[in-house]
């Protein structure tokens, strides 16, 4: 970590490293593996650092989803066109939602019961229509239509934050009752859903012109400065590596293996306990909030 020096002699950090210190480097935690595990009257006697490296990538990467929090968020307006196009190293969202003037973020929800699939045009007689250009053409060789006809129903759908504002007599009189109705629909906030193959996500008409924001999960093996553990993890991830190198050894006792396996499993669960950053006095508010609704 680059340390300036000034006038006084007092050490600080440069605003670019500002909280950097809760996370050790994968490379750092390569070297200190190499140098406290592997050798002579430890427990892994010989390892080149090629298997260490890629364990521990490999680590990085599965605790990136389910254990560490995720960090990586992107902002944009929505365009006329409804679509955002996903990040490079996107694998997975946590959540999407939209801001309000205050900075307040909306959860929007997945409409679940869509999609944009591949649109194939056809003639009068309903056959495929076909590049001329191509000797032996099949399905998969049909020309597309530049949109599909659900996503084309979707986005000129109105959302039913615009359809009912539940004031009316059409709700009331049901005495708050409505049979049949979609819990998925059943919000102001707007609905998405994401086309894996075309990159993109699609969202519902009353989102355009709107600030959205897409939280994510990466692998955190897109650049070098990413490639980090946080101190909380730090054990888990020695843990990993070894059960790791050990697993994938012939002649290495099962009780060997299944040993580091427990322990493995332990340090992460110390781990996600850890990352889960629950505060006491957070719980105690927002209870002493919840409590004054409670009715007796």
């Amino acid at each position: 970590m680059p340390l300036i020096k000034d006038t006084e002699e007092y050490y600080y950090n440069t605003p670019a490293d500002l909280g950097s210190y809760q996370f050790v480097s994968l490379k750092d935690i390569i070297n200190q593996f190499m140098f406290v595990y592997v050798g002579e009257d430890k427990i892994i006697p010989k390892a080149s650092r090629t298997d260490v490296a890629f364990h521990a990538q490999r680590g990085l990467a599965e605790m990136s989803f389910d254990t560490f929090k995720s960090i990586k968020a992107i902002e944009m307006v929505v365009p006329a066109s409804l679509t955002m196009s996903l990040p490079q190293d996107y694998v997975n969202y946590t959540k999407i939602s939209w801001v309000d003037s205050a900075g307040i973020k909306h959860l929007l929800y997945p409409a679940l019961k869509t999609s944009n699939p591949k649109s194939l045009q056809q003639d009068a007689d309903g056959n495929y229509i076909f590049d001329t250009n191509i000797a032996s053409a099949t399905a998969g060789d049909a020309l597309e239509n530049t949109e599909s006809t659900t996503w084309t129903n979707y986005k000129a759908g109105t959302s039913s934050e615009n359809q009912d504002d539940y004031q009316d007599d059409t709700y009331w009189p049901m005495d708050g009752s409505r049979y049949g109705l979609d819990p998925q629909h059943a919000q102001a906030n707007g609905s998405f859903y994401i086309d894996e193959n075309g990159g993109k996500i699609h969202f519902s008409s009353n989102i355009s012109g709107k600030t959205v924001i897409l939280d994510y999960i990466s692998d955190s093996l897109g650049t070098d400065p990413e490639m980090q553990v946080h101190k909380f993890a730090e054990e888990a991830m020695y843990k990993w590596i070894s059960h790791a190198i050990l697993a994938g050894r012939a002649n290495v006792p099962e009780y060997q293996v299944n040993r580091f396996k427990k322990e493995r499993f332990a340090a992460m669960r110390t781990a996600k306990l850890r990352l889960s950053n629950i505060k006491l006095e957070e719980i105690t508010q927002i209870m002493r909030g919840k409590s004054k609704q409670i009715k007796h």
